[in-house]
């Protein structure tokens, strides 16, 4: 089978069920493993926003979305010529890929016959759902199976090591200017470490809010997890949310590598949290993917 995956998380689901070789396109965003980006064919690009504030980031995708232009461009001769038998994209948000009917629209008008798959999860247990959906379209539901019970087995581990413990309340904050709280399932990942989320919407889109909602909601910690970017940018934005909620312990998190894209990290995502939350479990806190800021 000729895989296209169209959105980071589900490329990394592809790899982790050891189909890397079916995978033959890619996006410019695909960065995990690292090797996707160079030995595959590219067939999504977009703006790179690198160099960009957060607040011009935010500015750009909110002209774009309110002008009706598409915040990524798929190379739609690129795809057609990789004759693709599936296709892994996402309904969920324009912000962060292709629109499914974006790219039906753009098979139809190919005569391009690829099955198209949406992965939209909300929960974390719609993530581990989407990975045996992944599994169970590209023929490989057994090695599904074995992956989703392993993360299940280490966040049956994580919830044996914090019952009982008191559980802090906890906000995470997916961009910081202007600010946005945590949606989806990040509020999930707070819950499995061990932590009450605040300022959070389960489920739902992360949302806009003032440094006063979020600082009125109660945190006794805060996360930085700026959709888009690693370690280091988040620890930058952090700053800036250190310097709005004044008295309370500020962590920049991998956001990519652990929080917001919907694939098996986000099981390495609690496994952090759950070190930053409860100091002296068994996991400590791995200091190459969170950092304190204040």
């Amino acid at each position: 089978m000729r895989v296209v995956s169209l959105l980071p998380s589900a490329t990394e689901i592809v790899y982790a069920l050891g189909l890397g070789d079916q995978l033959v396109g890619v996006t410019f965003e695909c960065d995990e493993p690292a090797s996707a980006r160079q030995d595959k064919t590219v067939v999504v690009g977009g703006r790179d926003t690198s160099g960009m504030t957060p607040a011009a980031i935010d500015a750009y995708v909110r002209a774009r979305v309110a002008a009706g232009e598409d915040l990524y461009t798929l190379h739609a001769d690129a795809l057609a010529a990789l004759a693709p038998d599936l296709i892994l994209t996402q309904d969920l948000c324009r912000v962060c890929a292709l629109p499914a009917g974006h790219v039906e629209e753009a098979l139809d008008y190919l005569g391009c016959t690829a099955g198209v798959v949406s992965l939209d999860p909300r929960t974390l247990d719609d993530v581990l759902a989407t990975i045996l959906t992944v599994g169970e379209r590209t023929g490989a539901r057994p090695q599904a199976e074995r992956l989703v019970t392993a993360l299940r087995r280490r966040l049956a581990a994580v919830a044996e090591q914090v019952a009982g413990r008191r559980r802090p309340a906890v906000a995470v904050i997916e961009w910081t200017d202007p600010p946005f709280t945590a949606g989806h399932w990040v509020p999930d990942l707070v819950t499995a470490a061990g932590g009450q989320p605040v300022a959070a919407r389960p489920g739902g889109r992360s949302q806009q809010a003032s440094w006063e909602q979020i600082a009125a909601a109660g945190p006794e910690l805060a996360v930085v997890a700026p959709c888009g970017f690693h370690l280091d940018a988040a620890a930058a934005q952090a700053e800036l949310a250190a310097r709005h909620l004044p008295g309370i312990p500020v962590w920049a998190i991998d956001a990519d590598g652990l929080v917001v894209r919907p694939g098996p990290r986000l099981i390495d995502g609690v496994e952090a949290l759950a070190a930053i939350l409860h100091p002296g479990l068994a996991t400590p806190v791995p200091v190459d993917r969170v950092r304190r800021v204040a």
